[in-house]
């Protein structure tokens, strides 16, 4: 008889407080302030925070909010721009134990009482610039959330709508509270909607690991040093800012705030303040490319530039590496905190040409360090598509940076999760590096008599037609076709005389004829609050034009 062997691996060597702590992004800011308490942290305007002030600040917010009565698992709802408050809510409202719910800006009415409902938040911290959306919000919720005003030197009303003003507010507070840090990874950190662009939207869950994790990957795969100066160009409110206001935490960097989002705005933060890096969709790159000439200041140096999303177009990608900003591109989705893959650039590239690179800078790349797996599957068997470039199938996540799940919505959740992974319902094809590239979201295929047309693929070539500033592409119906390609054009200042034929006859000269867009519409695009064109808007006007 044998005996049962015994690990010794697993004899007196415990997890114990000493050894073992939830990771969460909190612990960054303190050792922020502990280390670097002098150092620059938040600039807004005239005002300028160090590390140490705006750790006491956050402090002061924490405690302000326990005293209201917030504890673990109550949400705390922030409807504001890139400015302090936000920033320091990111931190201070987990702190107290509840979670952060950011809210777009751009949302009517409706969709901001939805969410205020549906996540059942207890505070409302608003910007007084939206008291008017917010104003009618209130009136059609239920949740009768406490609401805190931000009244901020910047913004163009100070329209209050509640009982205290967050400077007053967060003066409630005690500076020399503890910082409590959660005993649970897993426990919810931040509420995030979905753009819900059909429907209502969905609430995705974050949790802490994820949030530290990502915000690491985010710091890695773009090559991040210390003291990075990071212009806020991106809204707080995506994705708690893509997770980079933890990440600039964990770097001591300086937070640059921005307002409003302008070519003339960002080269002027630039140059005043020697920005380094900035996060934007590519319709920010599209037109800081194209600013006029006025609007434009020479780069101190090299800026580094995180875009996500479909690709933005080579031509784009061209013009504005050429105009002295380093591009960075990556892709994610809200259910997997922002952005968790990156084109993970190859020693090689610096060997192609201008249009070779920009081609190679399309692609979406490869997982970022934190992410477990990731690959492009058939949905339906689960199995890898064949590494040719060609093979379309749907990309799929594994891993900490994914979210908890959608709340209140199991069914929702279960589908999503299905089989071991995220699926995401954008389409992209595996190159044989590995390297992988969006072809479409799945509503955005274009079947034309039997043929899967990408609407990406010929947004890509009416992107470098010279007059062309901004295209979209989505499906026309087509009794002869079924579906046929309709285009959406934005033309460049200076141009009004381009017509419909020239363009079409432009995009049969540069890809395959079918491809071509039967209808193109001259018109400026619908787009959300950070940059992306808005389909859904332009998918219902192919609709009622009705078929050809």
């Amino acid at each position: 008889m044998t005996e049962e062997h015994t690990n010794p691996y697993e004899i007196n060597l415990d997890q114990t407080p000493a050894n073992h702590v939830p990771l969460t992004p909190l612990t960054w800011i303190e050792r922020a302030a502990a280390i670097y308490p002098e150092t620059e942290a938040v600039v807004h305007g005239a005002r300028k925070y160090t590390w140490s002030e705006t750790f006491t600040r956050c402090k002061k917010l924490c405690s302000a909010l326990t005293k209201k009565g917030i504890k673990k698992g109550d949400a705390v709802a922030v409807l504001a721009t890139n400015i302090p408050a936000f920033y320091e809510c990111l931190f201070g409202v987990p702190a107290a134990g509840a979670i952060i719910n950011p809210i777009n800006i751009r949302l009517d009415s409706d969709a901001i009482a939805f969410i205020l409902d549906h996540g059942e938040a207890k505070i409302l911290i608003t910007d007084t610039e939206f008291s008017s959306v917010v104003k009618d919000a209130l009136k059609k919720c239920s949740s009768n959330p406490l609401v805190i005003d931000i009244s901020d030197e910047e913004s163009p009303s100070d329209d209050r709508l509640g009982e205290i003003e967050y400077e007053e507010f967060i003066e409630t507070g005690d500076a020399d509270s503890p910082w409590t840090l959660p005993d649970d990874e897993w426990q919810a950190m931040a509420l995030c909607y979905t753009s819900g662009t059909t429907g209502n939207p969905k609430g995705v869950v974050y949790h802490h690991r994820g949030a530290y994790l990502n915000a690491i990957g985010c710091a890695m795969s773009w090559n991040m040093t210390h003291h990075p100066v990071y212009l806020w160009t991106l809204p707080m409110f995506h994705c708690c800012g893509w997770t980079f206001p933890w990440t600039i935490a964990a770097m001591a960097g300086t937070n640059v705030c921005l307002r409003r989002i302008a070519a003339k705005n960002i080269y002027d933060a630039i140059s005043e303040h020697k920005v380094t890096h900035f996060c934007g969709a590519p319709i920010v790159l599209n037109f800081l490319a194209n600013a006029d000439p006025s609007e434009k200041k020479e780069l101190p140096h090299t800026v580094e530039v995180m875009t996500a999303g479909a690709a933005p177009p080579a031509a784009v990608l061209k013009a504005t590496e050429a105009a002295g900003f380093h591009i960075t591109h990556t892709y994610g989705l809200t259910e997997t905190y922002g952005p968790a893959v990156f084109n993970a650039p190859q020693k090689y590239w610096k060997d192609l040409n201008s249009d070779e690179y920009a081609e190679t800078l399309i692609r979406q790349g490869v997982r970022y360090v934190v992410l477990e797996d990731l690959d492009v599957m058939d949905p339906d068997t689960m199995t890898p598509v064949p590494r040719d470039g060609e093979t379309i199938g749907e990309i799929m996540f594994k891993g900490n940076v994914v979210m908890r799940g959608y709340l209140k919505n199991k069914a929702a959740t279960e589908e999503a999760l299905a089989g071991g992974y995220f699926h995401s319902g954008d389409l992209a094809v595996m190159h044989p590096d590995g390297y992988l590239q969006i072809k479409d979201r799945s509503k955005d295929i274009i079947i034309s008599g039997g043929e899967n047309i990408s609407s990406i693929e010929v947004e890509e070539t009416l992107y470098k037609h010279p007059s062309i500033l901004e295209a979209a592409v989505v499906a026309r119906p087509d009794d002869k076709w079924g579906e046929t390609p309709c285009a959406f054009v934005f033309l460049k200042s200076h141009e009004k005389s381009v017509t419909e034929e020239e363009v079409i006859a432009y995009c049969r000269d540069n890809i395959a004829k079918f491809k071509a867009p039967k209808t193109v519409i001259f018109m400026e695009l619908p787009k959300t609050s950070t940059g992306k064109i808005q389909k859904f808007k332009l998918r219902a006007l192919a609709d009622d034009m009705g078929s050809l």
